[in-house]
């Protein structure tokens, strides 16, 4: 059935009541955890005192988090400002050379904080790549930059290679593999779509106009190259109406979502609880199904952000960069799921939809889903975690699909064309509640460790059973029908746009 099948507002209400419910009761339970926790010894390294006008202490138990917001804001902050003034001066004076101004500013930003054996390292890799895209063979592409990839994701060339750095700060490792892994996936890119070429291909120049935007180096997101060498070479530079109002509003969303994660950490230790799993152990199904949820929401905010920061500079430079990745709480499809939009964009381009084509033929989806979380597993970096992460998620891709078919064959679909559109919408979002908790399920282990998400698959699913595990899927039902609900209205506000563009050609 289509998407704009309704349900009746008050069984709206009461989806919307209960999840407010849910939410709010197992965030109880979650707070007292914490409270009780606050100076245990087994939490002396994630919990630090926090801000004194809370009196409390705080979660820091994300490095990463910490490193950007506290250790190195002000250096993050000055590279970046310097970036924007750079590249305001630049669009306003030489439009036409901008992207050589960003280069040279990227470039000696690199130099500066990485050093020249940090910046001969990514040069040499950018010719190697290079000299491989001059044969125009997309296999050679591919198989050099997984190379290339996997001289710094696998021992002892990763290592190796890392050697060549000298000093040593906190974020110094993040900032090599970072930078060094996001170059290779722009220089497979850049290969690619020169192969692609019909007459010529491009200069070695484009290539380092390309991978040397400072935004983008670190921690991307990686905007392919047909895109970026087609935006960044434009030389009228409009933007529309309000533009620039709602880039400064985006900005304010994200300087508010920094503040208010760092409030809520002060409150809900969500990061730090599920590192001692006797403690963990002993909460209530409830509060450790909201525990497993929030590390996850929590991981996507954390994307949400720094992409989204980025995106803002990108978009005051006249790109149109790959936007945050979808919220976690409007997920229950496997297909769409990701936390980085732009190696989701990248891997479907050149891997997934190039394999997969429609995505309709069983064996050619299996093929490219586990082509494409293979060269996922390169990218993370093999190990145990990422293994099982990798095949579970890779399964539940194709579970999907031949759930999917199953589901499409006449008997089915006989039986489901003669009940009501709403009927069916409650069918389809009791399967998707299912599938939302495998989500979950299969992304936790990544994110914290798969002892924790093995006990919360043994209490939910096992211990659980019937009550918890029942109640919660129900409770998730009733998100899915509120998520299906914005669907349906976002189609209509889609379709009303599409009308008014026809009335206006």
């Amino acid at each position: 059935m289509g998407v704009k099948a309704t349900l009746p507002s008050y069984e709206l209400g009461f989806y919307a009541l209960v999840v407010t419910c849910a939410v709010l009761y197992s965030g109880s339970g979650i707070f007292e955890a914490s409270r009780d926790s606050m100076n245990r010894k087994a939490f002396r390294d994630g919990i630090k005192p926090g801000w004194h006008y809370f009196g409390r202490k705080m979660d820091v138990a994300d490095f990463e988090w910490v490193m950007w917001f506290t250790s190195f804001r002000n250096i993050i902050i000055f590279a970046l400002s310097g970036h924007v003034l750079f590249g305001k001066i630049c669009s306003m004076t030489v439009p036409q050379h901008r992207a050589v101004m960003y280069m040279i500013y990227g470039l000696l930003a690199v130099l500066a904080s990485m050093g020249l054996l940090y910046l001969m390292i990514i040069l040499s890799h950018c010719l190697l790549l290079y000299s491989v895209a001059l044969a125009k063979q997309k296999w050679l592409c591919y198989v050099a930059g997984l190379c290339c990839l996997a001289s710094f994701k696998v021992e002892p060339f990763g290592s190796w290679q890392s050697g060549f750095v000298t000093g040593a700060f906190d974020l110094q490792d993040v900032l090599f593999y970072g930078g060094c892994t996001f170059t290779i996936m722009r220089c497979m890119s850049f290969a690619l779509e020169s192969s692609q070429k019909e007459e010529g291909i491009y200069s070695i120049f484009d290539l380092l106009k390309y991978n040397f935007y400072l935004p983008f180096f670190f921690f991307g997101p990686v905007m392919t190259f047909d895109q970026f060498h087609a935006q960044v070479s434009t030389r009228e530079l409009r933007r529309k109406d309000d533009e620039m109002k709602s880039i400064r509003v985006s900005a304010l969303l994200h300087v508010g979502a920094i503040v208010a994660v760092d409030i809520f950490f002060h409150f809900f230790y969500i990061l730090t609880l599920p590192s001692d799993l006797k403690f963990v152990n002993r909460l209530s199904d409830w509060s450790l199904a909201g525990l497993a949820y929030s590390n996850l929401v929590y991981d996507w905010v954390k994307a949400a952000v720094m992409f989204g920061v980025i995106n803002t500079i990108a978009r005051l430079d006249h790109l149109d960069p790959p936007q945050p990745p979808k919220c976690i709480t409007m997920l229950y499809i496997f297909a769409e799921t990701h936390f980085d939009r732009g190696i989701n964009d990248w891997l479907c381009k050149y891997v997934y939809d190039h394999i997969g084509e429609n995505h309709d033929n069983i064996l050619k989806e299996l093929v490219a889903s586990v082509t494409t979380f293979a060269i996922t597993t390169l990218w993370l970096g093999p190990c145990q975690v990422v293994y099982i992460w990798s095949l579970v998620n890779c399964f539940g891709l194709n579970f999907e699909l031949w759930v999917q078919k199953f589901f499409q064959l006449g008997p089915f679909a006989k039986l489901e064309a003669k009940l009501s559109g709403a009927m069916s919408r409650r069918i389809r979002a009791a399967f998707g509640a299912v599938n939302f908790w495998a989500i979950v399920l299969y992304n936790i282990l990544a994110l914290n460790s798969l002892e924790f998400a093995l006990l919360v698959t043994k209490r939910l699913l096992v211990m659980g059973f019937p009550e918890s595990t029942l109640s919660i899927w129900f409770i998730t039902y009733c998100g899915v029908q509120l998520i299906k609900e914005r669907e349906r209205i976002l189609a209509i506000q889609e379709e009303e746009e599409k009308g008014d563009k026809a009335k206006l050609e």
